[in-house]
């Protein structure tokens, strides 16, 4: 198994288990706001970062200052389950395991995200009619994450996990060519 699938593995597995304890917590989304929080942090602190990924401090002192910072902050088991990470040298992991969280927490909640490709920047009244049509088609909460593309001329380019809905007119002009027999793209 190659290293970034066994990592997304390990970080999966260590998500769920993080989202059985913030259930028994009734607070799962509460635990995934602490996580997701915590993951922006080493994502934006360098120093943060290095504390936590160096092998010269040693686990017990990382755990103990994630005590001192944390420990009236979060659920003692949030604490807890953070410092078992520290102890497992698995505490690199947690931006991948808030990115697991979220995508567990929100297929239990029926939540798809979807990237959806536009021509131009949209009113937020037409991306919430956009989501409200995707929601109605996929029979789950679509929250739409929306790029612009000016190539794609016109109409929309839906991708939810592995699917694909191509409305764009460049597609359309380029199915119109080769059925006038041009074949030209």
């Amino acid at each position: 198994m190659p290293a970034g699938v066994q990592g997304e593995s390990v970080a999966r597995n260590y998500a769920e288990a993080l989202l059985t304890l913030a259930r028994k917590a009734d607070d799962a989304a509460g635990w995934g706001t602490m996580l997701r929080q915590l993951a922006n942090a080493i994502s934006t602190d360098a120093t943060l970062a290095s504390f936590l990924e160096s092998p010269r401090i040693a686990g017990d002192a990382k755990s103990a200052v994630l005590g001192k910072a944390l420990g009236e902050r979060v659920p003692r088991l949030f604490l807890r389950f953070l410092q078992q990470l520290v102890k497992n040298r698995r505490q690199t992991l947690i931006p991948a395991i808030a990115n697991e969280y979220d995508t567990l927490l929100d297929a239990s909640e029926g939540i798809v995200h979807a990237k959806v490709t536009l021509a131009r920047t949209t009113a937020d009244e037409e991306t919430a009619m956009i989501a409200d049509r995707l929601s109605k088609v996929v029979g789950k909460k679509v929250v739409p994450h929306v790029s612009i593309d000016p190539t794609i001329i016109g109409g929309v380019v839906v991708r939810m996990g592995d699917t694909v809905m191509d409305g764009s007119v460049r597609r359309k002009l380029s199915k119109l060519r080769t059925r006038m027999g041009t074949g030209r793209a």
